[in-house]
């Protein structure tokens, strides 16, 4: 009898508890669970033995498809999938991507999304204080001049000015200075500021030059990160509690996780590759896993079970890098010369592959069938071989 089961027990009961074909150290896990909670031996190994076939249930067997059955899995659903691009996922303010062009996005495994977009979680006071909470949307949010105040040209004396507003500039906790100085960093030219104005102009009277002057302004970032054009913030109720929650337009995930007051452990971001470059590639397993579960039970299709997507993740990621599941990926790397022609433009795989003397050894599925040979189908299914295993040893053909 373990340890952990403090309450007396018979002989019988102990005999079935080890009967039991659980691992040792799970049985004791969910007994240990199970007896904080005045459950009594006998329903504590019914719930044992429930789980185990519950599991014994959902193994595959050997010989199954599984590659073939996660592709069915997922297609089938995604013929019922909305080709709406943009759908409000719980902010009515952010638009994302959702459907089948996300699902796209995702097996193809784009380097930026159509609508890239964070979840920004924040940490002790900026999570429950509003005004903290803004102070990490000014250093999230790019602050373009057009948001500080008014721009107008001065086509006479061939001058650009700018009236600043001084409440957005003590919202955002920006100076006039700080502004002015911007300025002649990004644009090299020499400003003049007085209170909440500034005015500048190329060096010799140009009204090109005066008018790409504008165009450059309106480009610079005074603050924030330039991927990232709007945030959205609303408090609501999380596994922490209530707390606000910033949504962005755009995504810097990287840059995000640095940022004073947020909760590095709980940002998001629909950006796989983001989360590759910052996290490393089981990162963004994890993120491609959750993604695509994601996008399917926003369009009702929650009964796809998530071992066919870890599935799919596993084979992008395999590499150790993320790889597409298309032509520019993993179906454009295969072996077979007549599996890649099958998938897309077949007359150039032909021809390369005859301009390298190429030779398919019709190992897979696809070839097989192409040339009308049985197929071989089925994980688990291997070949044994009985060889040498030294110079003294002696084979069997056995």
């Amino acid at each position: 009898m373990t340890e952990i089961l403090e309450f007396d027990v018979s002989n019988d009961e102990e005999a079935m508890v080890e009967d039991t074909d659980l691992p040792r150290r799970l049985k004791n896990k969910v007994y240990e669970t199970l007896e904080a909670r005045d459950v009594t031996l006998e329903q504590a190994d019914d719930i044992i033995t429930a789980v185990e076939n519950r599991y014994l249930d959902t193994r595959i067997d050997p010989l199954d498809p599984v590659g073939t059955v996660s592709a069915q899995s997922i297609g089938e659903p995604g013929t019922q999938m909305t080709m709406n691009t943009f759908h409000y996922a719980g902010v009515a303010e952010i638009d994302v991507t959702q459907g089948l062009p996300r699902l796209i996005e995702l097996v193809d495994a784009r380097k930026e999304p159509d609508t890239p977009t964070m979840t920004v979680h924040l940490e002790d006071e900026y999570a429950d204080d509003r005004e903290k909470a803004h102070e990490v949307v000014w250093k999230l949010e790019a602050t373009k001049i057009l948001a500080l105040g008014d721009v107008s040209t001065n086509v006479a004396d061939m001058r650009v000015r700018i009236d600043l507003n001084e409440d957005t500039l003590e919202e955002r906790m920006i100076d006039p200075e700080g502004v002015a100085d911007t300025i002649e960093a990004n644009l090299g030219v020499e400003t003049v500021q007085n209170g909440p104005v500034i005015q500048f102009g190329p060096e010799e009277p140009s009204y090109r030059d005066l008018l790409q002057l504008v165009e450059e302004l309106r480009e610079i970032t005074f603050k924030g990160i330039d991927e990232i054009s709007r945030v959205v913030i609303r408090k609501e109720e999380t596994e922490e509690g209530e707390e606000f929650v910033l949504y962005t337009e755009g995504s810097a995930f990287g840059e995000a996780l640095a940022i004073e007051g947020v909760d590095s452990s709980r940002v998001t971001t629909n950006n796989i590759h983001e989360v590759y470059r910052n996290l490393g590639v089981e990162a963004a397993r994890e993120a491609i896993i959750n993604e695509t579960m994601d996008t399917l039970e926003e369009q009702g299709l929650d009964d796809v079970n998530v071992r066919h997507l870890m599935l799919v993740a596993d084979i992008m990621t395999n590499p150790g890098t993320i790889e597409s599941i298309g032509r520019h990926g993993i179906s454009g790397n295969k072996d077979s010369v007549l599996a890649r022609a099958a998938f897309e433009v077949t007359v150039n795989h032909l021809l390369d592959a005859a301009i390298h003397g190429e030779v398919d050894e019709l190992d897979g599925v696809t070839e097989n069938v192409i040339v009308g040979k049985p197929i071989k189908l089925g994980t688990g299914d291997v070949d044994l071989r009985m060889g040498s295993l030294g110079p003294d040893a002696s084979t069997s053909s056995d």
